[in-house]
């Protein structure tokens, strides 16, 4: 398994693009002022150990040093043994909405971006327990099955948008139904859902599936995205707001949270409801509620012992940077003088 011990470092190769457009357009004014000077056969005979290749050959290789040399300040690392750890904890599965109306703005800056900075930060707070994700609208789907991997949790949680499942609606039943199989019941670890919703457009039995989940030992949990007033849901055009959803009376969709079908829910599932703020994302309030879950003890294989590595891309660099610094810009007059494929006229 391959890590970077300082990620953050990698940022420095943003800014090779800049050197390269930097060069090109140095090089440019550079040529342009050689024209300037007369006929270009006649100055080349006045300079003629001025070499035009040599300064792009020492170039190409500054920046592959400088490349390889932000690579060794990551660190990059890589686990050479597996082993496999007793970890203490709960099994813990995120059902986001990803329908249309979580775009609407009554939240900052949307119902949806909202939610996913609040799955964030309670990745952030997880340590032993393992969590999954399931994105569901008119269907459900397992974005991210269950996992102790958090930064692969990130990672998918990034890559969520409402363009994900293609039938609209939202079915809640079918998510939680779908979490219940996506758990492992025989390794005995307690289970918990959490449900970010704004529960509009219901369509199936969420209440019956919440509540089939309660009697196998699975507390199911709210969090209700929107306000009582609500908030049109934006139509979007090459990633631009064009205008907001209409029905067929052309009048505005007005999106507004289904508080009761969130705490209907909740109370089949035996779990807790909170309705989100700008402020407060409810997920203290929810996760106080999981903290009464069972924790047990479970096997989790994690890399160990990850070694250095970076002093490969550090020798790599200074290899090439010796390589640059003795190429000189002015040309080998014995070795261009040297017609080795030229034919010889009788």
């Amino acid at each position: 398994m391959l890590r970077f011990a300082n990620i953050e470092f990698l940022w420095g190769l943003a800014v090779i693009p800049g050197f390269i457009l930097l060069y090109i357009v140095v090089s440019r004014w550079k040529k342009r002022a050689f024209a300037r000077l007369g006929d270009k056969n006649v100055v080349t005979l006045l300079i003629p150990q001025v070499s035009f290749s040599r300064p792009w050959l020492k170039f190409i290789l500054f920046i592959i040093a400088y490349a390889a040399m932000i690579i060794a300040a990551a660190d990059p690392q890589i686990g050479s043994k597996m082993e496999e750890e007793k970890r203490k904890g709960a099994d813990l599965m995120i059902l986001l909405d990803v329908s249309n109306s979580m775009l609407s703005q009554d939240m900052s800056p949307n119902r949806l971006e909202n939610a996913k900075l609040a799955i964030t930060q309670l990745i952030d707070n997880l340590h032993n327990d393992r969590i999954g994700i399931i994105v569901f609208a008119g269907e459900a789907y397992v974005q991210l099955p269950v996992t102790t991997d958090y930064s692969a949790a990130k990672l998918f949680l990034n890559t969520i948008n409402t363009n994900m499942v293609p039938t609209q609606g939202t079915a809640i039943g079918a998510a939680i139904d779908l979490g219940m199989k996506s758990f492992d019941f025989k390794d005995g670890t307690g289970k918990a859902m959490i449900i970010i919703t704004d529960g509009e457009n219901h369509e199936d039995d969420a209440v019956a599936a919440a509540r089939n989940a309660a009697d196998k030992d699975v507390m199911v949990n709210v969090i209700g995205m929107g306000s009582e007033n609500g908030a049109p849901i934006p139509v979007y055009q090459n990633g631009k707001e064009v205008g907001f959803h209409t029905d067929s009376a052309g009048h505005t969709v007005v999106s507004k949270l289904n508080e009761d079908m969130c705490k209907e829910i909740t109370a089949a599932g035996k779990g807790a409801y909170v309705r989100a703020t700008n402020a407060n994302s409810g997920l203290n309030i929810v996760m106080d509620q999981i903290g009464k879950v069972q924790r047990k003890t479970y096997d989790s294989k994690m890399f160990k012992d990850f070694e250095d590595r970076f002093q490969f891309f550090l020798g790599f660099a200074f290899v090439l940077l010796v390589v640059e610094f003795f190429i000189s810009n002015r040309k080998n007059l014995k070795i261009s003088g040297l017609r080795l494929f030229e034919v010889k006229k009788t």
